[in-house]
């Protein structure tokens, strides 16, 4: 027992690599990108239906598993454990870079506290994208992801950032926009 305890201490974790994704064009995505999701034993998608046509576009044949908002506390422990086992998994989300407005925090500090390595994987930025083409000041620039959905809180939010001087990104739906 004590020697299987020991292979067991030993064994390497795998590594969570963060992969950013195409936001628009199948065709954004690094020569990197592509290799860990081909070489990965598995991809935690937001979306399985989502980017399994990014994986059928590009000849990748890794098996998908669903991670997101609504499952991330039940699926996190389990990708924990696979990690663990050594197995390496790719995280991926519907459109840029997990974490940025997107799922993914929970899974990344699960990860980090269990000591499992962490790499990203960098890719087109859907910020970086919208301020280098928007014509306003890009030297700083704030990135506040979302505003909030309840109009008298965004309202606030809104004015508490009356005075700032940077130019100020926000994400927000199509369908909101109106």
């Amino acid at each position: 027992m004590g020697n299987q305890k020991s292979k067991i201490e030993n064994q390497k974790s795998g590594i969570l690599y963060v992969v950013s994704t195409p936001i628009g064009n199948l065709e954004d995505i690094t020569l990197r990108a592509l290799r860990i999701l081909k070489e990965v034993d598995l991809i935690a998608a937001e979306s399985v239906s989502h980017s399994r046509k990014l994986c059928q576009n590009q000849g990748i044949k890794t098996k998908l598993i669903s991670y997101n908002q609504h499952n991330q506390r039940r699926k996190g422990p389990e990708l924990i454990r696979r990690l663990k086992s050594g197995l390496d998994v790719a995280l991926v989300t519907n459109a840029g870079t997990p974490c940025v407005s997107d799922p993914g925090a929970l899974l990344i500090n699960q990860a980090v506290e269990e000591g499992i390595k962490v790499s990203p994987i960098p890719g087109p930025s859907a910020v970086i994208s919208a301020v280098s083409v928007s014509g306003l000041r890009a030297e700083r620039f704030l990135f506040l992801g979302f505003l909030s959905h309840r109009s008298s809180k965004r309202r606030k939010e809104l004015k508490d950032l009356m005075s700032e001087q940077r130019t100020l990104v926000f994400f927000e739906a199509p369908h909101r926009l109106q």
